[in-house]
């Protein structure tokens, strides 16, 4: 598992709470469900230092 540094978690968690202050500023009903999945991400991704979509990114990107 990649673990990522402080400044990518600080920038995660930022993202994350703009995310989540939109949502609840636009009204939680009013917002269409898929928008709650990068926000979680972001905040999970914040929280314990492991980004699936980093992971999943530098595999198809990977070199051969």
């Amino acid at each position: 598992m990649d673990k990522i540094d402080a400044s990518m978690k600080a920038f995660f968690l930022f993202v994350g709470l703009v995310l989540w202050a939109g949502i609840w500023l636009t009204g939680f009903e009013v917002v269409h469900w898929i928008l709650f999945l990068p926000a979680t991400f972001f905040l999970i991704s914040a929280v314990t230092g492991i980004c699936p979509g980093m992971i999943f990114f530098k595999e198809v990107f990977r070199d051969k």
